[in-house]
């Protein structure tokens, strides 16, 4: 049993009461609430079409995932003899669920020159080329995965690869969003990589483009920006950030490339933090660990931090507390 202190603070917390100062007080709270929403509009989103559910999204995207590993993301055994009627039954579901949201997300920010009455056939049609795509993105996400079995000596099998490796879901999940992106979809590509995002730790702009047999070991504060581009046979490792220099400029830099290149065959280690549109890491280099780099190197270099000192000391030997003097 446990102690009562510890019963009494685990116990519900009673209700306000009902009387009136407590009316009162929530009355002038709202009241100040409703004034910060006239006086701060931009946080707002009031008297507006509707705009693409996270919700709804987060479901449309673990649908899609079912659809492109079947049974790895699936809560019971799909049969290889139900497969077609399985495949059709979920297509059919993700299909009307990913236009509505479609269609809310062009009528919040519509092609220009393009009748509002016309929306809705652009978001069917959208929807069903997307769909269309995943056959593609399925070889795509097949390279992938041999990557992550071929680079990692700790994978045990491709299927373990599939159901545990994080980096699986964050990379199909970005190639999924990538192929709205291009179509000009607003809103719905960023939801859907924030989604794995949160559950991966990988950061994967949607406009990223990302070639075949891509790998990131341990996932964890990979950071890759949106005009990135990564050619084939690319393996990170974990906290590897490709990033723009200074936004100072803000949205004057919306439609510069602010993100590295990385061509194929390169390495990069963990902590490294490659910056700027203009730099280019030449194919079949490999870039050590911490490093970071502002500038372009040539194929099949080498780029390692130099002067980094590691002092090993033994505590049988101090004479203080190590913490005491700094070390």
């Amino acid at each position: 049993m446990l102690p009562r202190f510890r019963r009494a603070r685990l116990a519900s917390p009673a209700p306000l009461p009902n009387t009136w100062p407590v009316q009162l007080t929530v009355a002038r709270l709202t009241e100040s609430l409703v004034e910060s929403y006239a006086r701060l509009g931009g946080i707002n989103h009031l008297d507006g079409n509707n705009l693409p559910s996270q919700k709804a999204i987060a479901v449309v995207t673990r649908n899609l995932l079912r659809l492109l590993f079947p049974g790895f993301f699936d809560d019971r055994v799909v049969h290889s003899s139900a497969i077609g009627a399985e495949t059709m039954k979920l297509l059919e579901s993700v299909a009307v669920s990913l236009e509505d949201e479609l269609r809310k997300s062009l009528e919040y920010h519509p092609p220009p020159d393009l009748p509002a009455d016309e929306l809705p056939a652009l978001a069917r049609t959208t929807a069903l080329e997307f769909l269309a795509s995943l056959p593609c993105l399925r070889e795509l996400l097949q390279s992938d995965t041999e990557a992550a079995y071929n680079g990692d000596p700790a994978a045990l099998s491709r299927e373990e690869v599939i159901v545990a490796y994080p980096f699986i879901e964050a990379i199909a999940v970005q190639r999924m969003a990538h192929e709205l992106y291009l179509r000009d979809i607003p809103l719905i590509p960023r939801i859907m990589t924030e989604w794995a995002h949160s559950r991966t730790g990988m950061d994967l702009h949607p406009g990223a483009r990302i070639g075949s047999h891509f790998f990131v070991d341990h996932c964890t504060g990979t950071v890759i920006g949106e005009t990135a581009v990564i050619g084939d046979h690319v393996k990170m490792y974990q906290g590897v950030g490709l990033v723009a220099r200074s936004l100072s400029a803000g949205r004057k830099l919306r439609t510069v490339k602010r993100h590295p290149t990385v061509e194929s065959r390169v390495t990069i280690y963990a902590g490294a933090t490659i910056v700027g549109g203009e730099t280019i890491i030449g194919a079949g280099s490999t870039i050590g660990a911490n490093v970071f780099l502002q500038h372009s190197v040539e194929p099949n270099s080498l780029v390692l931090m130099e002067d980094v000192k590691v002092k090993v000391l033994s505590k049988r030997e101090l004479t203080a507390d190590p913490f005491d003097v700094g070390l």
